[in-house]
């Protein structure tokens, strides 16, 4: 039997009292199970209350949201919340309960035993890279990367097949912003949960997303890859959005071990060659050229061993072939 959507939404719409203008209008999508959507557009586009309404924070004027393969609606809003992690601009932390409790918090309503919910806390400050000893600190005794790493692990405790994450970067540094960008992409290589992640930044967009969807005055301009959005926008609005005659951006998404070339050269001879993952992407690997003054990069895999090299007459050919038509074409 054929597994169902992580998530459907079909038509659905959602008017607040007092509107003339739908805040959703009349939206459908599937996602796939696994999949990191992002969900990218200006302010007030409707995108923070779609993601509301799949967590039903808010209930749609009209349509209807499956969660693998069932209707929300069908489904008590204590049980379709309990099984949703959700991820806010601000941690959405309990500052009178230390971090340990925080993450607790739907285990116990859940009723797990104390010696699960123990481990549960053990497993996840290793998985988001914290001390053990951070489980007995207040939000307060932590940075704001820090804090945004336990609201991260708030959400994953009771290993939520979806999380939502509205704009969880929003309120930190850019380079506390990359490093828990960097984060987020290991955890979902590692638990492959369905993630639904808004944001307004391009970048982060382009950088986090298996698909995006571009949003507008409440409705879904394009819902694709983030390389479709960037060659082939569905109009003037989606490529203004993305920059999509960016050349560097085009080449941050191409990765590394998808346009290497063969390791075909004397080993001894590229001893001292520099090295780049085969899971980088061609801009930076791009970079490390330039700045290297180095002619080739030696790819390696995981493992450290070589697989493949990188030129500059590679780096090229994958520009060519990932040319732009007009605006709109498909």
């Amino acid at each position: 039997m054929t597994k169902p959507p992580a998530i459907v939404v079909e038509h659905v719409s959602k008017q607040f009292a007092g509107t003339a203008q739908s805040s959703v209008d009349d939206c459908s999508f599937e996602v796939t199970a696994g999949q990191l959507i992002v969900l990218l557009g200006p302010s007030g586009c409707g995108k923070t209350t779609l993601l509301k309404l799949i967590n039903r924070l808010y209930e749609p004027s009209a349509g209807r949201i499956l969660l693998n393969g069932t209707d929300v609606m069908q489904l008590p809003v204590t049980n379709v919340r309990r099984q949703i992690g959700y991820v806010i601009q601000q941690t959405g932390l309990f500052p009178h309960m230390r971090v340990e409790a925080n993450i607790a918090v739907v285990p116990r309503l859940l009723g797990w035993e104390q010696p699960r919910i123990d481990a549960r806390i053990d497993q996840l400050l290793e998985l988001l890279d914290l001390p053990n000893d951070y489980r007995r600190r207040y939000p307060r005794q932590l940075s704001g990367g820090e804090q945004q790493r336990v609201g991260i692990a708030q959400a994953l405790a009771a290993d939520p097949e979806i999380m939502l994450m509205d704009e969880p970067f929003g309120a930190v540094d850019a380079i506390t912003r990359a490093r828990l960008q960097e984060e987020l992409l290991r955890i979902h290589r590692k638990l492959h949960k369905t993630i639904l992640f808004v944001t307004h930044d391009v970048d982060e967009a382009l950088r986090l997303a298996d698909k995006i969807m571009v949003m507008r005055q409440g409705q879904i301009v394009q819902f694709d890859t983030p390389l479709a959005l960037l060659t082939q926008p569905a109009d003037q609005f989606v490529a203004s959005l993305v920059a999509s005659g960016d050349m560097l951006r085009r080449l941050g998404l191409l990765q590394v071990g998808a346009v290497a070339g063969p390791f075909d050269g004397n080993r001894m001879a590229l001893a001292d060659a520099p090295r780049v993952s085969v899971n980088g992407d061609v801009r930076a690997a791009l970079s490390l050229l330039l700045g290297s003054g180095a002619d080739v990069l030696v790819v390696v895999g995981d493992d450290e061993q070589p697989v493949g090299m990188l030129t500059f007459d590679i780096i090229q050919a994958a520009i060519r072939q990932s040319g732009q038509p007009p605006v709109g074409g498909r």
